[in-house]
């Protein structure tokens, strides 16, 4: 269960990246990345916060060195260069969400981000991509994909560890 509150504050993060209009505090790229807090319940998981993250820490010797070397074996061309893809969360951001998310009584469920350019074997972009699901795997966390390839049509889709044939039905309500 995604509330339609919850729901806006991730179209606003993705178009405000994508518009260009970035915060001070923020990586100066197109790209929306963040967690997302919620409760699991019996049949239905509901989502309670969304935290965006503004720094990307990719840019450190140790994370440089691991992404570079993801991106050359999972990473598919695109319009932007391998080493400036690959989010790596700052830590600080990370113990901030998890604080706010303690205090909201729920807990991390899962991370989000956006796909904005369309692919020729993936026109949508609404689904995890190889790299993706590498770098979902064992996180026992859901993955939120985002596609704004048409930021007029934004589509939402969650995976398990970004696992396709574990797609999460999502209901915005």
């Amino acid at each position: 269960m995604l509330p339609a509150q919850q729901w806006q504050e991730l179209l606003v993060h993705c178009r405000r990246k994508i518009s260009g209009n970035h915060l001070a505090c923020e990586n100066q790229d197109f790209k929306a990345f963040g967690l997302i807090g919620g409760r699991v319940n019996d049949h239905t998981i509901d989502v309670v916060s969304i935290a965006p993250l503004y720094k990307n820490a990719r840019g450190s010797k140790n994370h440089k060195r691991f992404m570079d070397h993801q991106m050359e074996c999972h990473a598919i061309p695109s319009v932007t260069p391998f080493t400036e893809r690959g989010w790596v969360a700052d830590q600080q951001e990370v113990d901030d969400a998890l604080k706010t998310m303690h205090s909201q009584n729920c807990s991390l469920i899962g991370t989000y981000h956006m796909h904005r350019v369309a692919w020729d074997h993936d026109p949508i972009r609404d689904t995890p991509t190889e790299l993706d699901l590498m770098l979902g795997q064992g996180s026992r966390m859901l993955m939120f994909i985002i596609s704004m390839v048409d930021p007029a049509k934004p589509i939402i889709k969650a995976f398990f560890e970004g696992v396709t044939s574990q797609e999460i039905p999502i209901e915005i309500v």
